[in-house]
């Protein structure tokens, strides 16, 4: 059975040997390290062991990591990037600077258990998206992200082409996602069950070609299907649906 290749940068030693340390007690991962203040050291040994999930320490208070977990988001897909931050505080801020490196998770140290890294690791190899909740469980991190795809979209920025349109039912679910519920929420305000749900948002992404769910978002606000309003202190104001001239009515 194929292992999981995780690589782990840090600048500090002692901080790669800790998390080493903690992950040789996983089974099915290979463990791999690199100083990123060695030159061009992480990018090439990316490109030389394709891992499956790059730790990238956030560099805080600086922040110095998102620029390089950025890079490794945008040069290898592939790679999925878990950044990892010493803030003692929760902080919207930083939350909003790590979703637009294009990092799939985002775990402060305080509560980055071996299980709960563990756990991280298998969602983002298997192509999903912790980030998500994270987003979810922060209302105004929500919200901002959500008005800078507004503004996005404002611009008039090109998107991907929609290959299907969408059903009725599934427009109905990504303005609930738009909201910030989850997929478990989602069930039961429609009666329905969470797998369901679930089957309905991987029909999105692959109807969207959109990466994640928070990208299915900006899709649908750019083609008008959703519009989320918010005051200027970032507080919901109500929303709109509008299946568009293309979009199928049936569920």
């Amino acid at each position: 059975m194929r292992k999981t290749i995780v690589m782990i940068i840090d600048r500090e030693p002692f901080f790669r040997a800790g998390l080493r340390q903690a992950l040789s007690q996983q089974d099915g991962l290979e463990i791999l390290e690199c100083d990123p203040e060695e030159g061009k050291a992480a990018t090439e040994k990316i490109a030389a062991s394709s891992p499956d999930v790059a730790l990238v320490d956030i560099g805080y208070p600086t922040l110095m990591g998102l620029d390089q977990g950025k890079k490794i988001a945008r040069s290898f897909p592939a790679t999925k990037v878990v950044m990892l931050s010493a803030n003692p505080n929760d902080d919207d801020e930083e939350l909003f600077e790590v979703i637009k490196s294009g990092a799939v998770a985002y775990l402060r140290s305080k509560e980055c258990t071996p299980t709960k890294l563990m756990e991280i690791i298998k969602k983002a190899s298997h192509g999903e998206y912790p980030i998500n909740d994270s987003v979810s469980s922060r209302p105004k991190v929500a919200w901002r992200v959500l008005r800078q795809f507004q503004d996005i979209a404002a611009i008039g920025m090109t998107i991907e082409d929609i290959t299907t349109p969408l059903t009725s039912k599934e427009v109905q679910i990504l303005n609930y996602i738009a909201e910030g519920n989850t997929n478990k929420r989602i069930a039961s305000v429609l009666g329905i069950s969470e797998q369901t749900i679930k089957n309905h948002v991987s029909a999105i992404l692959r109807k969207l070609n959109a990466n994640d769910r928070a990208h299915a978002v900006f899709l649908a606000l750019r083609n008008g299907w959703i519009s989320i309003e918010v005051d200027n202190n970032g507080k919901h104001q109500g929303e709109r649906i509008s299946l568009g001239p293309n979009a199928d009515h049936h569920s």
